[in-house]
């Protein structure tokens, strides 16, 4: 099986609540760096200094515990990389992933040769540790985590990571963490991580940064384990607006924590009004809420898509049938969405 990444349509316009992006945009301060930009630092090859020093004063770890990346999609591709290069005793290297999943995971995997081990979540996405465990062996390299899980917005336990950390501990655990902005909860900082060195942790700045465009995500994890992921990272695969724009961004925190109590405020929005919809939904604590609307999901992305509002299908994930998934950003942006929402159902019932 040859797994291929869903890219879906960008539009330029309308109100873009399909992939999980900061709908405020990025700080103002971001602009002003990068207005900042010269003739001549266009022209050389970008200085990460403070970009570094950024990263290092946020999650308060030394620089040479995180390596910044273009987007985590490059980190999530170098990480497997790296781990996959080390060929297993007996038959092909397997990487597992906890489904559903972004979908990454098993594209990066399988491009660099892995077997992709795919082990589904529970009824109500329960986490399915104990069939994880069952599916460590002598071949697995690499294992997919997500905390707070995309599409669903469930915070994975930590017992959970650290129990597979321990039954693996020749392959590397992988922790996206693109959306602990929103939850609060983070392995980075803790003594869990350092006492686990085959986890490495995933952030992103596309989120609560509103970075997207720019292109810029960040490993954090032991020296040792990030050494051949560095390896495999080109050195200069950060352009230099996301170099000047980072530091920015990182340091406007009036911006980051508004947006995030936008976030906050926004999802209890959709709570009420699918409780008000009989809408099945998953308490998110991401930026975004899924939802099942069931035989009904295509008409209300269908209805949104004529009202200018793009939502993301979920229907094709593991137990995600009849699902779609709702960002969650600005209020008014949110309630926009919900008006919306409420008219096509009213049509469709």
């Amino acid at each position: 099986m040859t797994y291929d990444y869903e890219k879906v349509a960008t539009p330029v316009s309308g109100l873009r609540l399909h992939l999980n992006e900061n709908t405020a945009g990025c700080s103002p301060a971001v602009l002003d760096a990068l207005r900042g930009i010269t003739c001549e630092t266009a022209a050389f090859y970008p200085d990460y200094s403070d970009a570094i020093a950024a990263c290092s004063e946020r999650f308060d770890v030394p620089a040479s515990r995180f390596l910044l990346t273009n987007g985590l999609d490059e980190g999530i591709l170098g990480a497997a990389v790296a781990a996959l290069r080390t060929r297993p005793p007996a038959g092909d290297p397997e990487a597992i992933v906890v489904v559903p999943a972004f979908d990454m995971y098993a594209v990066s995997a399988d491009a660099v040769g892995a077997r992709i081990v795919e082990v589904p979540s529970g009824a109500d996405f329960e986490f399915p540790l104990a069939a994880v465990l069952g599916a460590i062996n002598a071949r697995t390299r690499v294992v997919f985590v997500t905390s707070p899980n995309n599409p669903t917005g469930i915070t994975l336990e930590r017992h959970s990571i650290l129990a597979i950390a321990a039954a693996a501990p020749d392959a590397l655990i992988f922790v996206d963490e693109a959306y602990a902005d929103f939850s609060g909860i983070s392995l980075i900082g803790t003594p869990e991580l350092d006492a686990h060195p085959n986890i490495v942790v995933g952030r992103t700045f596309a989120k609560a940064y509103g970075l997207a465009g720019m292109r810029v995500g960040a490993l954090i994890g032991s020296e040792s384990t990030l050494a051949p992921i560095r390896r495999v990272v080109p050195p200069y695969s950060i352009n230099v607006a996301a170099a000047v724009a980072l530091p920015a961004a990182l340091r406007d925190r009036a911006q980051y924590e508004w947006y995030v109590g936008q976030v906050l405020e926004s999802k209890g929005l959709l709570y009420e009004a699918l409780d008000r919809l009989e809408v099945t939904y998953w308490p998110s604590d991401g930026n975004f809420v899924l939802a099942r609307f069931g035989a009904l999901s295509r008409t209300v992305i269908d209805g949104l898509e004529e009202r200018g509002i793009h939502l993301r299908d979920r229907s094709k994930d593991h137990g995600c049938a009849g699902c779609v998934r709702i960002t969650a950003g600005v209020v008014a942006h949110t309630r926009r969405c919900i008006e919306a929402i409420e008219e096509v159902l009213c049509d469709a019932r």
